[in-house]
């Protein structure tokens, strides 16, 4: 029983490290989309939309799944103390990205123009300028994924806010310069050149995410190397079947990811191929998009990242409960995960939905396009949900070894998915938001396939009352009181402040401050009708805090 509270603990801890980096990441990059967009527009917002999802599919490919399958073969002979074998796992997909990342960015930089859709060939440029960051993620994620196997999180933390902080400054500073050199003055080339600045941000970034990592992984050489001189267990495979180990394993994680991503790139195909079939200008369907890919997508992604560092911490203790035959101690784990995962996924749908005006002000307050930002934030925001549970299972099934069954499930979802879309853009003119309801119904029907494999793999039963009911009707009241509190603080601030204060700094202020009050009326909620128990609540970083403040209150 000691075992199962340490290992939930732990578990918790490190998701929490990650969602704590998630969140400052996923901050970040809201915040420095709002000044590029500002420099250049909607229309090279949908030029960089297009590269971006282009350079994820590639990515996808060639190393994207890299951290997850290092993370758990690694996990799994750490678990049986076969530190030798783990050491040669690693050194083995530092080659593998070095062979297939050097493959994928040189095809990426050089076959950009068959990549890129013919009626949007002025993103050609902006994905050549994303090539090299292809080949720098490889090692990036391998060094990622080594050390989430040995349970710390810190050093993929702090490696992931280096490189968000690295992009945003890169991102505005080399949209502006590339702008004033490469533009001459000329407005029709303003959308491309920065863009391409704009995605030169990622590149730096991800060179000294990796400059970091490599770094800490100096530092810890002693460490792995008394880690390999206590290995008695015996094992010594050959690196020609670890290879095969490998391949085997990255293979359906790596087809599965990219099934599973690609929907975005095959969502903006068609979008572009129905637009440009109805007669609109290519410029204007690239602003469209771009209102999608860098105002609505980027927002629904904040919260999701919390799932996304769920599923990374929690991958290395369910493989190591699984390889030991430990289906008890499996079973708590996805519990907690999922539990956890949805005690902040459904709060952040309400919240994205309540506030989506506001947020937009001060965001992305372009007046064109705010009121359709926030129809689509508003009618897509419960597709947080979806994608959060859909992330977290994948991880559950990838880290029991059917890698094989998100794969197809990724594919069933993604054929309907199309199929959906295309109805709809073509027999509607429903624009973007046949890609809003598309996307909903895609990662509605993931998350409800995983779920059933999860089912069937492990045998098991999702508690629905704690997970899914309690939480959902503290979120809903949090909305309520969440709404007439942000109403009523900007009307006193506007009557006191409005003349002396621009518009979108008091919008700012009563954001914040509703969001502060939010986060606490939710948790009071859900302590106040047994969301969650003390004991879960102590699990929590700094959890005492919070049961001393829940006491105080009278809440539990």
């Amino acid at each position: 029983m000691g075992r199962n509270n340490s290992s939930e603990q732990n578990v918790i801890a490190q998701a929490s490290i990650l969602m704590v980096a998630g969140i400052l990441v996923r901050i970040i990059g809201v915040l420095y989309r709002s000044p590029v967009t500002s420099i250049i527009g909607d229309e090279g917002n949908g030029y960089y939309g297009i590269a971006y999802n282009l350079y994820s599919m590639v990515l996808l490919i060639s190393s994207y799944s890299i951290p997850m399958a290092v993370s758990k073969v690694v996990s799994g002979k750490l678990a049986l103390k076969q530190y030798k074998e783990a050491h040669k796992v690693f050194r083995c997909a530092l080659v593998y990205v070095l062979i297939v990342g050097a493959a994928a960015s040189l095809f990426t930089f050089l076959g950009a123009s068959v990549l890129v859709p013919d009626s949007q060939q002025k993103a050609i440029p902006v994905l050549q300028v994303l090539a090299p960051a292809i080949f720098l993620s490889g090692f990036l994620g391998v060094l990622r994924g080594y050390f989430q196997a040995h349970s710390t999180m810190v050093p993929t933390s702090i490696s992931q806010i280096i490189e968000q902080v690295l992009n945003a400054i890169v991102s505005i500073g080399a949209a502006l310069l590339f702008i004033q050199i490469f533009a001459g003055g000329d407005a029709d080339k303003v959308p491309v050149f920065g863009a391409m600045g704009s995605a030169a941000g990622i590149v730096i970034g991800v060179a000294a995410g990796l400059v970091f990592m490599v770094f800490v992984y100096r530092q810890n050489r002693l460490y792995f190397t008394k880690h390999r001189m206590q290995d008695v267990s015996g094992t010594s495979s050959s690196y020609r079947d670890i290879f095969k180990v490998m391949f085997l394993m990255i293979t359906p994680v790596i087809l599965s990811t990219f099934v599973y991503n690609i929907s975005a790139t095959i969502d903006q195909t068609i979008f572009m191929d129905v637009m440009d079939y109805k007669g609109v200008l290519s410029k204007t369907s690239a602003a469209l998009y771009g209102v999608f890919s860098t105002k609505y997508l980027t927002l629904i992604n904040v919260p999701v990242a919390l799932a996304n560092s769920m599923s990374t911490a929690m991958i290395p203790a369910v493989s190591s409960a699984y390889t030991l035959e430990d289906y008890e101690e499996c079973n708590a784990q996805v519990k907690q995960s999922i539990h956890f995962t949805m005690m902040i996924s459904i709060p952040s749908a309400v919240g994205l939905c309540v506030l989506a005006y506001p947020v937009m002000q001060v965001l992305f307050p372009q007046r064109d396009t705010i009121n359709l930002a926030v129809n689509l934030l508003r009618i897509g925001c419960v597709s947080v949900v979806f994608y959060c549970l859909s992330t977290v299972t994948n991880g559950v099934l990838q880290g029991i070894g059917k890698v094989n069954v998100p794969l197809r499930n990724a594919a069933v979802s993604l054929l309907i998915h199309v199929l959906f879309l295309a109805g709809l853009l073509y027999f509607t003119n429903m624009d973007l938001l046949a890609l809003v309801f598309a996307t909903m119904l895609y990662a509605f029907l993931m998350c409800l396939l995983n779920s059933i494999s999860v089912h069937r793999y492990l045998g098991y039963r999702q508690e629905v009352r704690k997970t899914f009911v309690i939480p959902a009707i503290s979120a809903v009241g949090m909305g309520v009181f969440c709404y007439v509190f942000y109403q009523g603080l900007y009307f006193i601030l506007d009557g006191i402040f409005g003349i002396v204060l621009p518009a979108r700094v008091l919008v700012f202020v009563c954001l914040m401050v509703s969001i502060v009050f939010a986060v606490a009326v939710y948790f009071a909620l859900l302590i106040k009708l047994r969301g969650v128990s003390e004991k879960e609540l102590r699990n929590f970083p700094k959890g005492y805090v919070l049961v001393r403040y829940a006491r105080k209150f009278r809440l539990m």
